[in-house]
């Protein structure tokens, strides 16, 4: 809850909830913010939950200067009908996971994980495994294999 009285101190809107969900705990109703800056200092926090800062922008070099504005960097998602605007967008977004007309979808077979402070590394697909497999290269001599190729090499090509 912290992040909210934050934001109620500095002049932003909660549009949509921001109380308490439940007895204990810190949930947190689904919360829009609006009327932020980039400047503010929720704004540039990691909040995890059903948590959405609105920031109003005038183009995507603009929008995409203040979303890579950050020490964090888990995952981003925009919403667009403009198919060449989804792609240069996403490949410019410094986000482990770019979600395009969709949020918090996950997949076992699709890497997972973050950029900058927001995680090391893999979760989930081949590149996870890659993280917890050494790959240590065998090499051994045989009989037949010294005829062939041998070791040392002559002094002299023959």
């Amino acid at each position: 809850m912290g992040y909210i009285d934050r934001a109620r101190r500095q002049g932003a809107t909660m549009h949509l909830g921001g109380k308490p969900h439940g007895g204990h705990g810190y949930w947190v109703q689904p919360t829009i913010i609006t009327n932020t800056r980039p400047d503010m200092e929720f704004v540039k926090e990691e909040i995890f939950g059903p948590v959405a800062v609105i920031i109003k922008f005038d183009d995507d070099e603009t929008v995409l200067e203040l979303a890579n504005d950050s020490q964090y960097g888990l995952a981003a998602s925009f919403f667009t009908k403009n198919l060449n605007r989804a792609v240069n967008v996403a490949n410019k977004l410094q986000a482990g996971t770019v979600w395009v007309n969709c949020v918090n979808i996950l997949h076992p077979g699709v890497p997972y994980g973050g950029f900058k402070q927001s995680g090391i590394g893999r979760e989930c697909g081949q590149y996870a495994l890659d993280t917890c497999v050494v790959h240590t290269p065998l090499l051994t001599a045989h009989e037949t294999c010294r005829d062939a190729n041998p070791w040392p090499l002559p002094a002299t090509p023959t």
